[in-house]
């Protein structure tokens, strides 16, 4: 069967894919190179009881502060330049996410890879001698069948219903690639998810053949195969950063993590950045904020 000649979408269409109860994964690390657009339309969307699957950042509190999840497996949640993120430690606090999985960062890797293998299980040292075995009493050894008979972590594959990353190019096939310093596992996320709800958004569509114009092959590890629908989004990662197109705004990050303290100031924020309805009027309302409007 022929692949079709384009897989272009939108943020709002890919969303309205979504049902309540799905497992997504998110792509990016922290606040870094975050699908923000596509977690803008979620917002906007009915969809609930998510079980989201990330190395998280603002896609996990903002998802987290709407009440949008039931069940989050992470290996952290952070802002970078600010350490914990302020919804996610509220929620936390107060127990609004009803079921949390905390992995060490390798053993998210494992997982994630075993289910792009569509494999049950990876075994690892990580997370062995360590308190992520009393958070996770369901996790299970393995012995090694081989002389040594190590016991080893057996990590369970996650399989995703959807997926949500954001690169820096892509064609309107489903090619896409990172320029910054790090592909973040994205290409995992994907990997580990059912075909038919993958998606890349991207600062750029080009032409394929002008995919290696600012970066070597090296830089293309997504490929049409990992991917269902393209969405052209600049600024899409916004505020988390985007290298090299953009760094993470900083400006912005504070006033987001300023205004979650306080349920005035979160409302108001919300109502600003999050009330406009479109992707389009959030552009609008951050850039009117930067200028003093």
């Amino acid at each position: 069967m022929t692949a079709p000649a384009t897989k272009r979408t939108t943020e709002d269409d890919a969303v309205a894919s979504i049902e309540d109860g799905m497992t997504i994964g998110i792509g990016g690390w922290a606040s870094r190179r975050k699908p923000m657009s596509l977690v803008r339309a979620l917002l906007r969307s009915p969809v609930q009881d998510l079980t989201v699957v990330t190395y998280g950042g603002p896609d996990v509190g903002l998802l987290a502060a709407a009440g949008k999840i039931r069940r989050l497996v992470y290996g952290f949640v952070s802002l970078d330049t600010i350490p914990l993120e302020p919804h996610f430690r509220i929620a936390r606090q107060s127990g609004s996410i009803p079921e949390l999985v905390e992995y060490d960062e390798g053993m998210l890797q494992w997982a994630l890879y075993a289910g792009s293998l569509r494999l049950p299980f990876l075994p690892t040292r990580a997370g062995l001698g360590s308190g992520v075995m009393d958070v996770n009493p369901s996790l299970r050894t393995v012995r090694s069948p081989y002389a040594d008979r190590e016991e080893l972590l057996a990590v369970p594959a996650i399989r995703l219903d959807a997926a949500f990353v954001h690169l820096n190019r892509a064609d309107e096939r489903g090619n896409a690639q990172f320029l910054g310093p790090d592909l973040y596992f994205d290409d995992l996320v994907l990997g580990a998810c059912e075909p038919g709800r993958r998606f890349v958004s991207c600062e750029r569509i080009v032409p394929t053949e002008s995919l290696l114009d600012e970066g070597s092959f090296h830089t293309l590890r997504v490929n049409r195969s990992m991917v269902d629908g393209v969405i052209e989004a600049p600024g899409g990662a916004h505020f988390t950063s985007c290298a090299p197109d953009y760094d993470r705004d900083e400006a912005f990050q504070r006033e987001y993590a300023s205004a979650a303290g306080d349920v005035g100031r979160w409302r108001e924020f919300t109502d600003r950045f999050l009330g406009g309805g479109s992707e389009q009027a959030y552009r609008q309302a951050v850039g009117d904020w930067r200028s003093g409007r």
